[in-house]
């Protein structure tokens, strides 16, 4: 037996031995505080953790002399122990863990002492209340209210208590009839141990969305490098040659290259130029026939588009690649979302 629990008694040795099972038999152990959290509600938590997770509450005590007997970096979770703890047993990964924690929580109404989790507020609009006591009450801790049509009413939003101030017992008691449950109650994540490593909370509560837009960008910008540098990877080969296709036929409708591929774009300009020359021509008192003054008009509107359109039209097979690296970089992002459950 060793040093730590050998003066303990057999049962409290039983319940040491038992927590270092837990620890040697799963790839990830947590500390999660259970404070207020009534009994009731213990045994939903853990018939919804089934399959998935397993509790185990033991004294702190205990808990630090199993951490302690295993040593190593799993060794410093015992510095979480604190309050009314258990440990959680899994092999899922921290992430997915503390999602799931945080799916268990409920609200729950405040206890006079308890701190605020969250600014609490009370919203405007009318009350059930009749006039009474009641307005009293509430204008005491701040809550503006007044009667209005023979009923109690709130005239404005009011925050009451800031998040991490205590909750007076007047305030509690007011939102109690209010019918406000400010407090989350369920299993708190104080650290978790994962592949020797100790992951808190502040760094498990991740905003999925922004992750997961960040990556999305992220991705974006260095696709659009790699483009703009001219540096080929499997990904963006596609799209810097036709980016270079395109570049040579601007230069040479620009240049008036002769080549086949744009000698009908080199024409189509002249063309255009041609017949905004002739409009010009036109209001210094030179007559154009009808058919030339009807072209040269259209040429004159839609010079300033069609060009460009014309010289960057890509090819029909030019759009479905870029369409199918598109599909390509999204379906890369997709598995992101297995890594949070």
């Amino acid at each position: 037996m060793a040093l730590y629990t050998q003066h303990l008694p057999r049962w409290k040795k039983d319940e040491v031995d038992a927590i270092k099972r837990g620890v040697e038999e799963h790839t990830l152990v947590g500390v999660v505080d259970m404070y207020g959290i009534p009994a009731s509600q213990v045994q939903h938590i853990r018939r919804n953790l089934r399959g998935t997770a397993t509790v185990k509450m033991a004294r702190n005590t205990l808990i630090e002399h199993a951490l302690t007997e295993l040593g190593g970096s799993v060794g410093s979770l015992k510095e979480h122990a604190e309050g009314q703890s258990a440990l959680i047993f899994t092999n899922a990964n921290p992430f997915k863990l503390f999602k799931l924690l945080e799916k268990t929580k409920t609200k729950m109404a405040a206890k006079p002492g308890e701190t605020a989790p969250e600014d609490v507020v009370v919203p405007k609009g009318p009350t059930t209340f009749k006039p009474g006591p009641i307005v009293g009450e509430l204008q005491q801790v701040g809550i503006p209210a007044s009667i209005e049509g023979g009923k109690v009413k709130i005239r404005e939003t009011k925050t009451v208590v800031k998040k991490g101030e205590v909750i007076s017992k007047k305030v509690a008691d007011a939102l109690v009839k209010l019918g406000i449950k400010p407090m989350d109650v369920g299993l708190i994540l104080q650290a978790a141990y994962y592949r020797n490593t100790i992951f808190t909370p502040d760094l498990l509560a991740v905003d999925e969305e922004a992750y997961y837009n960040n990556i999305v960008l992220a991705t974006r910008q260095a696709f659009n490098l790699s483009v703009n540098a001219a540096i080929p990877t499997p990904l963006t080969i596609g799209a810097i040659i036709g980016r270079a296709v395109r570049e040579a036929r601007n230069v040479g409708v620009e240049a008036s290259i002769y080549e086949k591929d744009i000698i009908d774009l080199i024409i189509g300009r002249a063309q255009r130029e041609m017949l905004i020359v002739a409009l010009a021509a036109a209001d210094h008192g030179f007559e154009l026939d009808e058919a030339t003054l009807k072209a040269a008009s259209a040429a004159t509107a839609a010079a300033p588009a069609a060009a460009p359109a014309a010289v960057e039209a890509k090819p029909e097979e030019e759009e479905k690649e870029e369409e199918k690296k598109e599909e390509e970089e999204e379906s890369g992002m997709a598995g992101l979302g297995a890594l949070f459950g």
